[in-house]
């Protein structure tokens, strides 16, 4: 008996931080709504950089009439959980930490902090980096024509731009979480650094396989997402032979 009242707890206690988080994420949605043409601004500035210096005159349009309206509730959406995520993983650490002992507090803290940190720096990499370069890729295919065919020119629409750009956002910061992934794995003993070494090469091909499937088909996002995974892979390895050695040492204090 002691025991479903003890689950019932827990649960209710789940549910009211699961909660909690999603009437955050919600009201950071209603704001966002507020702020989504400054959001919308900023997303575009990638595309609007890129085409600044060129001759001809660039726009984004639409199409239908709901087009914008939707739009906009896409970007508030993708504000909301891009802000939101970071208060979600907390109440999901309070929720757990009360059955940690002291040291796996300690260890699980540095995921907790590292996890959006690296998501941060994904999406970073696609702003700053990816989009630019895939933007003048992209234009490179445009043609003036002649006297005899058609030009072809971009005319981008806003829709489709914001997605691509939410959606690498996501793909890279969800992908930048493997050197957690990997860690977590090593600590409940499913991986390990030497398996990490020996199983390199199937890594690489996988990588790019995801990078494939995450990133629309072009060379320029595809290597932007697998470069940095190859790198954070490589970096999983050294962390996780470091927490291999830390390990080892309390075992000897011990």
């Amino acid at each position: 008996m002691a025991e479903n009242n003890s689950f019932a707890s827990h649960f209710i206690e789940l549910r009211s931080r699961l909660l909690n988080s999603l009437i955050f994420i919600f009201i950071v949605f209603i704001i966002s709504y507020f702020f989504a043409e400054q959001i919308y601004n900023f997303l575009v500035e990638p595309y609007a950089n890129a085409v600044k210096d060129d001759e001809t005159s660039r726009r984004l349009i639409f199409t239908a009439l709901h087009e914008t309206f939707i739009t906009y509730i896409k970007v508030a959406f993708f504000a909301a959980i891009f802000l939101g995520s970071p208060v979600l993983l907390i109440q999901i650490y309070k929720f757990i930490a009360p059955g940690l002992y002291k040291n796996e507090k300690k260890a699980i803290l540095p995921y907790l902090v590292s996890t959006p940190i690296l998501f941060l720096l994904g999406g970073l990499l696609v702003y700053y980096l990816v989009m630019p370069l895939a933007i003048k890729f992209f234009l490179s295919f445009e043609t003036l024509g002649s006297s005899s065919n058609l030009p072809i020119q971009l005319e981008a629409k806003v829709n489709e731009y914001l997605s691509l750009i939410m959606r690498l956002i996501f793909a890279f910061g969800i992908s930048f979480q493997l050197p957690v992934l990997l860690n977590l794995l090593a600590r409940i003993g499913v991986v390990n650094s030497n398996y990490l070494k020996t199983r390199r090469r199937y890594v690489i091909v996988i990588i790019f396989a995801i990078a494939a499937i995450l990133t629309p088909p072009d060379p320029i996002t595809q290597i932007g997402l697998a470069i940095p995974l190859l790198f954070l892979y490589e970096l999983s390895i050294l962390t996780v032979k470091f927490t291999e050695k830390k390990g080892e040492q309390e075992i000897e204090n011990a």
